[in-house]
């Protein structure tokens, strides 16, 4: 995603992909910051991840989007149209609520005419439209069932026809899976986005759920306290991290803290209190800068014996916890200084143990690769 400097937010971006862009967006609920001067630049049929905890911010940016809440200051532009003085009903902009708010004494097809209904479409375009959606969604053979007689994932569904009904040019999704247990909200990922793919429109959806964003979403914005901390693909945002919150919220992340210690051609080492720390990159900053190394516990090997070959990132330490989820197991190392590492380890063949239990003194260690240096 592209970030917008000072001279940016002069003028709105001027380039034939931006279709959705927030220029110093602020929103101030009394004394207390919500949103904090959000500069965000959203391409035409992108499906764009607001993503944080609870508290972040996220929601009231997207009901700012909505027109649900006016901005303190700042603006909205979509498709190069300020749209904060424009009232909700007359944006191009449709809203699904994680509630789904569907109509529990209409029909699935009614509660998907309703919205065209109230716009006084003729009754032909109506029905070719409501029977367009429901296949889309392929909910055509429950159209005249009740919310209640749906399952979760189909009311999900309804809930997201009736938003696409009126053609919206941007689609804003609040928790859209929010209400689903595990494993259907898993399966309806997949769904939901074909879906959005398919009618081309451009999508922002708000989630808490890295895993959700980071399945269905071209692009995250990380958001904490009212502020966006970095954009990007998801590939990019958890390999690489730019501060200690994002890598620890998305994911996992081991940090270890220090002090640059030396500096050469393509390579530095981080001096901390478990031992020195090799990367393969050098930081830009100066020796003795106070930095935090994150390593990613997938990335980190184990073993009972000291391995062959490995003279970098070695360390010893104790079994405290093992725990096995199915596809992988976790462990979790005590080190002399006391710091927890945690280290996982994907279970290949059926039935397969390691040798590793509690209380084994173990060794752990990772590829100069990968680490990455954060500021602290």
């Amino acid at each position: 995603m592209t970030e917008l400097t000072a001279d940016d937010r002069v003028q709105p971006l001027r380039d034939n992909k931006t279709f959705l862009q927030t220029i110093d967006l602020l929103k101030r609920f009394d004394d207390v910051v919500a949103v904090d001067h959000v500069n965000l630049s959203i391409e035409r049929g992108e499906i764009f991840a607001l993503l944080g905890s609870s508290g972040c911010g996220k929601s009231t940016l997207l009901r700012m989007l909505a027109g649900f809440e006016t901005p303190t200051a700042g603006r909205v532009l979509l498709g190069g149209v300020d749209m904060v003085n424009i009232p909700p009903h007359e944006r191009p902009v449709n809203m699904m609520f994680q509630s789904y708010a569907l109509f529990p004494h209409l029909s699935v097809w009614e509660n998907v005419a309703f919205g065209l209904r109230r716009e006084g479409l003729p009754k032909d375009i109506i029905s070719a439209r409501v029977a367009d959606m429901l296949d889309l969604v392929q909910l055509g053979a429950y159209a005249t069932r009740k919310p209640h007689q749906l399952s979760g994932g189909q009311q999900q569904r309804v809930a997201l026809a009736r938003s696409l009904a009126k053609k919206p040019k941007l689609l804003l999704l609040d928790e859209p899976l929010g209400a689903l247990d595990k494993k259907l909200r898993e399966e309806t990922q997949f769904e939901l986005v074909n879906i959005i793919e398919s009618v081309e429109v451009t999508c922002v959806m708000v989630t808490h759920d890295q895993e959700e964003a980071m399945a269905m979403a071209s692009r995250i914005a990380v958001m904490s306290d009212g502020n966006v901390l970095q954009t990007g693909a998801p590939q990019e945002v958890y390999e690489y991290p730019n501060c200690r919150f994002v890598a620890d919220f998305i994911g996992q992340a081991n940090l270890f803290d220090g002090r640059l210690s030396r500096e050469a051609l393509g390579s530095s080492e981080i001096e901390t209190t478990e031992g020195v720390i090799h990367i393969n990159h050098a930081p830009t900053g100066y020796l003795g800068q106070e930095v935090s190394v994150a390593v990613r516990p997938e990335k980190i090997n184990i073993s009972k014996q000291r391995p062959d070959g490995i003279g970098q990132n070695i360390f010893t330490g104790k079994v405290l916890e093992i725990a096995y989820f199915g596809s992988y197991s976790t462990f979790v190392v005590v080190l002399p200084s006391g710091k927890q590492v945690k280290v996982t380890e994907a279970n290949h063949l059926r039935f397969e143990t390691s040798d590793i239990t509690w209380e084994d003194g173990v060794f752990f260690w990772w590829p100069a690769e990968a680490a990455v240096v954060l500021d602290r």
